[in-house]
């Protein structure tokens, strides 16, 4: 199938075809999937011969005794039911008036705030259900479509986002629970330096610019807070990050101490400038209130 050929495809496909093939591979044929809809066998019997043939490809296995998907059918299967819970989610928002919004963030959410957040929305918004969801990117699942606004603590440097700022968090230092260091009350940012410093380059907060050129830190980049964690843990590495991260990622054998002598770091929520969540000037109204409480 070409191109032209799987946007008109993709145009014909309706729901029905994908309740269909849900129906008959949940129910295990056409008479107890015919029944779950409402419809003839004979109708559902069309149905999934029309959305195979929308497909280009054989979705069932059908023998006397038993209907299973083949390889395609799976892959298939999988993306249907995506779509159809999605397609209900929609009608249900529309019907009763219930919308969700989804906050995401790279590393931490609000850090000490974030279980506060949740309770008092629940409280105050029962009608706008809250969903966190963690990303690994910039934006935290913006520019990806999987959030309405995010908390970032990364610059804003020519980011096409509305944004707001709802306060500061303080830096903290990440090391090995036997590292000596652990037994101090505080580390200085010239001691820095000295050690191995553990960076993720996607969602960091931390840039070497934190030191002049001629004083600047060994690096080992990773990944994400997971794979940053495990560095750390080996005692090989330390880690700078915001107090949010210490926090929220509590773990055996890591030790956090405070940053003595570092600017604190910016915590932004971003929206698209266009068309935002109705619920977006309510959530950075409440963050804001939560960060200025700790003042």
């Amino acid at each position: 199938m070409d191109a032209y050929g799987s946007a008109d495809a993709a145009r014909a496909l309706e729901l029905k075809h994908l309740r269909c093939l849900v129906a008959i591979v949940d129910t295990g044929g056409f008479t107890d999937a015919a029944h779950e809809l409402g419809t003839s066998q004979a109708a559902v019997s069309r149905t999934l011969a029309a959305l195979e043939d929308l497909l280009g490809v054989r979705l069932l296995h059908r023998t006397s005794r038993s209907i299973t998907p083949t390889p395609a059918g799976v892959q298939v299967l999988a993306r249907a039911r995506v779509l159809l819970g999605g397609a209900d989610a929609l009608v249900h928002e529309a019907a009763t008036g219930r919308t969700r919004l989804h906050l995401g963030h790279a590393w931490s959410a609000f850090g000490r705030h974030t279980t506060e957040f949740q309770r008092r929305w629940h409280e105050q918004h029962p009608e706008t259900e809250l969903r966190l969801i963690r990303h690994n990117t910039p934006t935290g699942g913006l520019a990806e479509g999987l959030c309405d606004l995010a908390v970032i603590r990364t610059p804003l440097d020519a980011m096409p986002w509305a944004h707001a700022l709802i306060g500061h968090e303080t830096r903290c230092v990440a090391m090995a629970s036997d590292d000596p260091w652990a037994r101090r009350r505080g580390i200085r940012l010239a001691e820095i330096p000295t050690r191995t410093l553990a960076i993720d380059r996607r969602t960091g907060t931390t840039t070497l610019d934190l030191w002049p050129a001629d004083r600047q830190p060994a690096v080992e980049y990773t990944q994400d807070i997971d794979d940053w964690l495990a560095a750390i843990a080996t005692g090989r590495r330390i880690g700078l990050t915001p107090q949010a991260t210490a926090a929220q990622y509590r773990r055996d054998g890591i030790t956090y101490r405070p940053l003595r002598d570092a600017d604190p770091v910016p915590v932004h929520l971003i929206w698209r400038t266009r068309d935002p969540h109705p619920a977006t000037h309510t959530a950075i109204a409440l963050a804001s209130e939560l960060y200025r409480g700790e003042r």
